[in-house]
């Protein structure tokens, strides 16, 4: 018998391997969900396995109240979290949640990455914000995160690290690692002298652009 949204599982797999390679989590820390087709389902990555050594098997496939519905491992203590992302976002199908070194320093510093780089408000639509700090594995978190996230595809969990949702894995993949180089960058201009932000007018635009005119179509 073929194995609930194997395809999908693979990607989660495939995405947590890069992940760790990418640097942008260090041991078993960070988790990977992708929603699944045909109903309210997610595929989420397990508690604390490492992302080289995740079979298919292991990725649970869960409702958005809390439900197991295929696998036998404890699911990632954050899917509290990944199902309110779900439920309030339906154009997201895939949620990253990463401990890189330069966007944590803004966590834990619990400031908000400025719009200044054109490649970032493309791809997040702004700044990334910091959200409300609560607790791990929390429903408040969850609240939280959906807040700061309005509007955007990126959010700074306080004290915590980066979590981005996007349309598919690839997309929100090339989030996080954006997000990260964007955080360093700002932490550098700073040395220099300062951020200098983009206006408002030229980030609507630049969003506006990302979504109906770059790249091939």
């Amino acid at each position: 018998m073929s194995m609930m949204y194997e395809e999908t599982r693979m990607s989660i797999i495939e995405s947590g391997v890069e992940m760790k390679l990418s640097s942008l989590v260090v041991g078993t820390w960070g988790n990977i969900s992708a929603r699944v087709p045909g109903g309210a389902l997610m595929a989420i990555t397990p508690s604390g396995v490492d992302y080289e050594t995740i079979r298919p098997e292991d990725i649970l496939i869960m409702d958005f109240d809390g439900n197991i519905v295929d696998g036998t491992m404890k699911p990632s203590i954050e899917h509290p979290l990944h199902s309110a992302i779900y439920k309030d976002r339906p154009d997201v199908n895939a949620i990253v949640h990463t401990h890189s070194s330069f966007t944590t320093a803004f966590a834990i510093a619990r400031k908000p990455i400025p719009a200044a780089a054109e490649d970032m408000v493309q791809i997040v639509g702004g700044d990334v914000r910091v959200n409300e700090y609560c607790l791990p594995g929390t429903n408040d978190l969850g609240t939280s995160v959906v807040e700061a996230l309005r509007d955007r595809s990126a959010v700074i969990m306080a004290n915590h690290g980066c979590l981005a949702a996007g349309p598919n894995m690839k997309e929100t993949m090339k989030i996080v690692n954006v997000v990260e180089k964007s955080a360093q960058s700002v932490i550098y201009a700073q040395m220099l002298g300062g951020v200098v932000p983009l206006t408002q007018e030229d980030i609507a635009s630049m969003r506006d652009f990302y979504l109906h005119c770059y790249g091939q179509r």
